[in-house]
């Protein structure tokens, strides 16, 4: 029986290569593969990360051009596909992305059939419910990144404000992981205390206002770091890693990702990110999640924005 843990990173590009070295630092798999169709810059990536593997512990690293390179793992993590220009929207990269995915997936699974797969590649939401209609697995077993990375720059943003650690704060963005994304306003606190009665000496410090620019300025961020450096890469390989980790560890932690959803605040057949128990087995959404009537509608507003997407690329 194997017991040595396998993840596989599916594209060597700027995030690929950012997953397997978050990974590889963190001690995340046992083994970590990277697998990406142009040889030469895989093989440097492998090397590159290899050099380093005997500062980190007793990790394997491997790779190549060929898809025998991924066979057996536990969690393969989809970072192939164009990447986002500046200027350009996750939604603009569907088309040449979806071409991507069918035939990825389907041999992938034939060396890796009973692997959890994790959709990093934009536009994730709308990639993983096409990849779920190409493999026919199911939905706990293939879901989005989703709104991972967001979630960790809304909490970024509010403790900054509020002077605390980041992991004090406990606040999610839910919807697409995109343009109509939202936090969950709702239930968000900063320890057990509400978010808009938070106060540094005696001040309050979130008005309305103040959390309508942080949801703006969360949704942007990627942007601005796209113009800025070409693409996002070290924040988004970390909170890969992290489902990666809540997956082999069998954490039962709670990370917003997206798997296609059915039943959930009145959804079915579309790939959102809510809150989701991550295990071993995959991603299951936390249907008693609260919503307020407001974000219910944004929910469903994010829903409709996704489905028309994916009904452009299905015809």
């Amino acid at each position: 029986m194997r017991t040595v843990s396998k993840l596989t990173v599916v594209g060597a590009g700027a995030v690929g290569s950012s997953v397997a070295y978050a990974a590889m630092i963190r001690g995340a798999a046992r083994h970590i593969a990277l697998y990406d169709i142009a040889p030469e810059k895989t093989r440097a990536e492998v090397l590159d990360l290899a050099h380093g593997a005997k500062f980190v512990g007793a990790t394997e690293i491997s790779g190549g051009s060929d898809i025998a390179v991924t066979a057996d793992s536990d969690v393969v993590a989809i970072t192939a596909g164009a990447k986002q220009k500046p200027g350009q929207t996750r939604i603009e990269l569907a088309a040449t992305n979806a071409r991507i995915m069918g035939s990825l997936m389907e041999q992938l699974l034939k060396v890796s059939p009973d692997a959890v797969y994790v959709i990093v590649s934009n536009p994730c939401d709308v990639l993983t419910m096409l990849a779920k209609e190409a493999s026919g697995l199911p939905a706990e077993r293939i879901f989005a990144s989703g709104t991972t990375l967001d979630s960790s720059r809304l909490r970024w943003e509010i403790a900054r404000r509020a002077g605390v650690s980041a992991s004090s704060v406990h606040a999610m963005i839910v919807g697409e992981h995109g343009d109509t994304e939202f936090p969950l306003w709702s239930s968000a606190s900063i320890g057990t205390v509400p978010l808009l009665d938070w106060t540094v000496n005696g001040e309050r410090v979130f008005e309305q206002s103040t959390l309508d620019q942080i949801a703006v300025d969360v949704r942007d961020a990627a942007y601005a770091v796209i113009q800025g450096k070409g693409a996002t890469n070290y924040a988004i390989g970390l909170s890969s890693t992290r489902i990666v980790e809540a997956i082999l560890n069998d954490e039962n932690a709670i990370i917003p990702v997206a798997p296609v959803l059915s039943g959930i605040q009145g959804l079915e057949g579309i790939a959102l990110s809510v809150p989701c128990v991550v295990n071993r087995t995959g991603a299951h959404p936390i249907a008693e999640t609260p919503f307020s009537d407001h974000e219910r509608e944004l929910l469903h507003r994010s829903a409709a924005s996704l489905s028309e997407v994916a009904a452009g690329l299905r015809a």
